[in-house]
């Protein structure tokens, strides 16, 4: 059943499935988003120390 069907019924093992669900993908998410950045940033510190050094 999904959540836009007439008979979806908001219980206790819903609620905690789709709160652990979308704990777990907002965990993943933020640390995916701190990766992306993180390697942007040391990419743009490597391409900097390069033009410097040349």
């Amino acid at each position: 059943m999904f959540p836009f069907v007439f008979e979806w019924v908001w219980d206790e093992g819903h609620l905690m499935f789709f709160g652990g669900m979308w704990y777990a993908i907002i965990i993943l998410g933020l640390g995916m988003t701190y990766c992306m950045i993180r390697a942007i940033l040391d990419c743009t510190k490597q391409d900097q120390d390069h033009h410097h050094h040349g």
